[in-house]
């Protein structure tokens, strides 16, 4: 049975990393989402995937020049699919209240050692707040994140996340000791597949959005797919 993950909600269907991404992704009853993190000025989690904001908001400057208090108030749009009303960017901490998700791979982006630091200590905080110590993986393709994460939040599951394959992902995903490994489709022969699994890693491939695709993959016998569509993934598989 091949789990689907919503990437960054449903990005296909909505604004990127936003509430109403997350909510649409729910709505087709995919319980699994994958979303990207940031710190703010102050310290707090904010759910965007550029380190700048020029791309998903009408603002300039970087993520972390700005406060929580401020971030919340624009607009996350641009960028993505027509949407009517204002959709801003969240902090973790809304999405954690609001969405009720079996699973969250939160992805944490390349950061300097004290703010690999920071983010995971900050993560971990946040999931024991609500009680999701067991729903979150931490995710990242920065080696300097996954040992952060191993040396200070080491009860919080780890992922690797690999795009290129001459960085050796399965060497990279057991010296981290990771329990998933999300994986550029690109990357997912039925070899490599086979020996992930072997070593007790759960193989998420991503992004795949072509209906042929998913159902190759799930015929591959990877553990989960990261979709744009979490509808048409949900669609395509149930009736596979």
């Amino acid at each position: 049975m091949t789990l689907i993950y919503g990437h960054r909600g449903a990005k296909g269907e909505a604004p990127e990393n936003t509430l109403t991404s997350f909510q649409e992704c729910l709505k087709h009853g995919v319980k699994r989402c994958e979303l990207d993190l940031h710190l703010s000025r102050d310290g707090e989690l904010m759910v965007i995937h550029d380190p700048t904001l020029k791309r998903t908001t009408d603002r300039r400057g970087k993520v972390v020049e700005h406060t929580a208090a401020d971030l919340v108030t624009y607009d996350a749009r641009k960028g993505g699919p027509g949407w009517i009303q204002p959709c801003p960017i969240p902090r973790l901490e809304e999405l954690f209240e609001k969405c009720a998700f079996d699973h969250w791979q939160l992805e944490v982006k390349s950061a300097s050692r004290t703010r690999a630091a920071t983010t995971v200590l900050a993560i971990r905080e946040l999931a024991q707040r609500h009680g999701l110590l067991d729903k979150v993986t931490i995710t990242s393709s920065s080696r300097e994140v996954l040992r952060a994460a191993l040396e200070l939040t080491p009860d919080l599951s780890r992922g690797l996340v690999a795009e290129y394959a001459w960085l050796d992902p399965l060497k990279v995903a057991v010296g981290y000791g990771c329990e998933i490994l999300a994986l550029n489709w690109t990357l997912c022969t039925p070899e490599r597949l086979k020996k992930a699994q072997a070593l007790g890693l759960h193989v998420s491939v991503w992004t795949v959005n072509e209906p042929a695709l998913m159902r190759r993959l799930a015929d591959f016998g990877v553990d989960s797919l990261i979709t744009d569509f979490p509808g048409l993934a949900t669609a395509t598989l149930e009736s596979y």
